[in-house]
């Protein structure tokens, strides 16, 4: 039986004319605005990623608005034809399957196109999974990054992973539930064993939030025969960079050459690598302790 809300027994306002960009629920289709149900009976037109799965909501608030099908594979096509009918007079709606449109959705070419013709692009604020999905994680969440979908591919992959090691901020990435163990792999080979969240099928029926290393989320997928629902993967910021000062260098120095067995080249190298330092800087520092050993062992 259609929702009806109490304060929304009127006929439909008509929309003035522009692009309305609405966010619809990610899961629970409760979650979405008064002003989003309004819109969306009010505009002459709605411009959905997947009309079959938009067409749920629109009968769940008893909304009988036209759709129109505009997704990645059509987006390129359907934008001037869109564009056309807003210039004609004409109030559309853009949603995505869930969430707000144009955050790593479809939408993107359409807004654009709206704005270099000088039409008016509306947003109509809702809910969004990176943000759902921060709010509950545990992170730091006064800074993040939001990555959104990885590449495909695994040379690409890699190489945006690469770019965010020593990203500070936390990282938000959207995954498919099929490729999701992998993306953890790559992260903890990359980044190490860095604390995470997988949130999974939120505000739905089986909502479920995994928290822990990046080795525990993996144990706890690596237990089930398949893992469901669109999943948003956080992890936190890389830590800051260790400092030292340079009698704190020289005593760790002395200290790691003493060491029967001790090679300049390893401890060089794991000193550089563990403060963030020139391995020459470092290296030189480590001749002239060694030149000043030898040579106060040839004097006794």
């Amino acid at each position: 039986m259609p929702l009806t809300l109490p304060m929304d027994n009127r006929k439909p306002i008509r929309c003035p004319s522009g692009l309305y960009v609405v966010a619809t629920p990610i899961g629970n289709l409760e979650d979405i605005t008064i002003r989003a149900i309004k819109t969306l009976a009010g505009v002459d037109l709605i411009a959905a990623e997947d009309t079959r799965h938009t067409s749920r909501l629109l009968a769940h608030y008893d909304i009988h608005t036209p759709l129109i099908s505009c997704h990645e594979h059509n987006e390129q096509q359907r934008t001037p034809q869109l564009i056309d009918k807003i210039r004609s007079g004409c109030a559309v709606a853009l949603v995505s399957d869930a969430g707000t449109p144009s955050v790593s959705d479809p939408g993107f070419r359409l807004v654009r196109a709206a704005i270099e013709n000088g039409l008016g692009v509306f947003p109509i604020p809702g809910v969004s999974a990176a943000v759902t999905a921060l709010s509950a994680s545990g992170l730091p969440t006064d800074s993040f990054a939001f990555v959104g979908f990885v590449p495909k591919k695994a040379g690409k992959r890699m190489d945006v992973l690469r770019s965010l090691v020593e990203e500070p901020r936390t990282l938000v990435f959207y995954e498919s539930p099929r490729r999701v163990a992998a993306l953890i792999e790559d992260l903890h080979m990359l980044m190490g064993d860095r604390t995470a969240v997988l949130a999974r099928e939120m505000t739905k029926l089986h909502e479920e939030f995994i928290r822990g290393r990046l080795t525990q989320v993996q144990a706890e997928l690596a237990d089930r025969p398949e893992v469901k629902g669109e999943c948003t993967l956080l992890i936190d910021g890389a830590p800051p960079a260790a400092t030292i000062s340079g009698n704190e260098l020289d005593g760790m120095l002395r200290q790691a050459l003493s060491q029967p067995g001790a090679r300049v080249s390893s401890v060089v190298k794991a000193l550089a690598r563990q403060y963030d330092l020139p391995r020459r800087t470092v290296y030189e520092m480590a001749l002239a302790i060694e030149k000043i050993t030898d040579n106060s062992d040839s004097e006794q």
